[in-house]
């Protein structure tokens, strides 16, 4: 698994042997970076589920500002560690290795009045814990955590149905490519008129 585009372009990730990680597909990855990569430069962005750190590691290579990445599972917040490492990046990132919803919850808590929120949560949750989906979203919808016109953009099975909304959040866009899916959300209002699907 590389680094696909920007100042890490072709370094090598590790990933964990015998584990049941999932990480998302280069090609996919790359799909989903294609439709962001002219807002990432200066973002704030939260990798949920973050197993790897693939997608936090490649938002910091195309200009993120800021990643925090949040995993539960031990052995696999160590490795995002040691790949952060790897690549020499120790400013301007925050490992937090507790359950997603408790870490949204200490960012939120940590937020200062002042302080912008964060433009950008990927969330990729293991395909059978489905009701991690609604949970987060709810809370992402409502907590004082996202920037304006903030993006939340859930990875799925193809064939699970998201939800179109979930709390303050709308879905206006769903990119499928072969058994995976990117669902993209923003608070009501926020959308505009970009409701759309491609295959």
């Amino acid at each position: 698994m590389r680094v696909i585009a920007g100042i890490y372009r072709s370094r090598v990730l590790k990933s964990l042997k015998g584990l049941a990680l999932r990480p998302t597909s280069d090609r996919l990855r790359e799909t989903l970076f294609n439709v962001l990569a002219t807002n990432i430069a200066g973002s704030r962005f939260i990798d949920l589920f973050a197993g790897t750190g693939a997608i936090g590691i490649e938002a910091l290579s195309r200009g993120a500002a800021e990643v925090v990445f949040i995993e539960n599972h031990a052995p696999a917040a160590t490795l995002i560690r040691r790949n952060l490492e790897s690549l020499g990046i120790n400013i301007s990132v925050t490992v937090l290795a507790v359950d997603a919803l408790r870490g949204l919850a200490m960012l939120a808590s940590r937020r200062k009045q002042a302080e912008p929120g964060f433009d950008y949560v990927f969330l990729d949750p293991p395909y059978a814990a489905s009701e991690d989906y609604a949970r987060v979203l709810e809370f992402l919808g409502f907590a004082d955590l996202l920037a304006p016109r903030a993006t939340v953009v859930a990875e799925h099975r193809r064939s699970l149905a998201l939800r179109e909304q979930a709390g303050a959040l709308r879905r206006f866009r769903v990119l499928r490519q072969g058994d995976a899916a990117l669902s993209f959300y923003r608070r009501r209002g926020e959308a505009g008129g970009e409701n759309n699907s491609a295959e």
